[in-house]
């Protein structure tokens, strides 16, 4: 009876597995600002890094990333490679941050990332891990205000004609794999944490009572400039009257909306949500501080 369950259990849990195809690379926004920022430091040299996380169903959880060292070309790029890889992961280990290689991340220029180097490197990832992707990072365009990222992974029917190597006519046809096929995209989510959303909402809040004063403050000059041009109009109006000896008129109409006062917005709002930030990235700055500490501690660890 044990042994009837256990097996419907694996055949259950490997009934899932293929039946969770990757669907979502999630991000958090702390990882792409890294990857940003080390791409851009070195463009338009290319570099790369590793991603680290969690593979949960049919998401995979990018939670953390660390950048590879440039090496020269004489150096022995692999195994020096390897080593400092294995000893980062020990070092994140230690301080409590995930280290479940998830695939890496390499800068492009221009789109220029699809290379056979790019699918080696996936097929050696396959290896050692399930599902892996390629985080590309475009620099060049972003610059012209484009968020150039995407998300890579290789198509099942590629890797299957690439492990036998037989790229021929009646394979491509049996597999019906063309050049758009090659690789897959996989949709990406941005993920921040509860105070960053929180604080993002608050930001949102506060822009919105500004555009209020906004508002206010042209409504404001709008009728400034209409009672301006009135007063004008009246003054040369009594200047008429005057020389023909009647009794001016007075330059203020109560009645006229144009002197009609416009209710100023409550700032009460405003000074709420404002305290309401302050409060929130005290709280972020707690955090970073000891994000801080663990980054300073790692970094101890790797040079000992």
């Amino acid at each position: 009876m044990a042994n009837t369950m256990a097996r419907s259990f694996l055949q259950v849990a490997s009934t899932e597995e293929v039946a969770s195809p990757l669907r979502v690379v999630q991000i958090e926004g702390l990882v792409i600002l890294k990857i940003i920022k080390h791409c851009k430091e070195f463009s338009p040299a290319l570099v790369t890094g590793q991603l680290l996380g969690l593979d949960v169903g049919s998401v995979l959880e990018v939670t953390s990333c660390f950048p590879f060292p440039i090496r020269e070309e004489d150096e022995e790029i692999e195994a020096d490679g390897a080593n400092y890889q294995l000893e980062m992961m020990r070092c994140l280990r230690e301080v409590n941050v995930d280290n479940n290689t998830v695939g890496w991340y390499q800068s492009t220029l221009l789109g220029s990332f699809q290379t056979v180097e790019l699918i080696e490197t996936f097929m050696n990832y396959q290896e050692n891990i399930k599902r892996c992707v390629c985080i590309i990072y475009d620099p060049s365009r972003s610059n012209q205000g484009v968020l150039a990222l995407k998300a890579l992974k290789l198509s099942d029917s590629f890797m299957d004609l690439y492990r036998n190597n037989n790229f021929t006519g009646e394979k491509l046809r049996e597999k019906n794999l063309s050049w758009v096929d090659i690789f897959e995209e996989i949709p990406i989510k941005v993920s921040n944490s509860a105070l960053i959303s929180a604080l993002i909402e608050c930001m949102d809040d506060l822009s919105m009572e500004q555009q209020k004063f906004q508002f206010y403050y042209r409504n404001l000059s709008r009728q400034q400039a209409q009672q301006q041009a009135w007063l004008q109009k009246r003054r040369a109006e009594n200047m008429a009257r005057k020389a023909a000896g009647e009794e001016p008129l007075p330059e203020e109409d109560p009645s006229n909306p144009v002197f009609k006062p416009i209710p100023e917005p409550s700032r009460l709002d405003s000074f709420l949500i404002t305290n309401q930030i302050a409060n929130y990235c005290n709280q972020i700055n707690g955090v970073a501080g000891q994000s801080f500490s663990r980054l300073h501690l790692m970094k101890a660890l790797h040079e000992n």
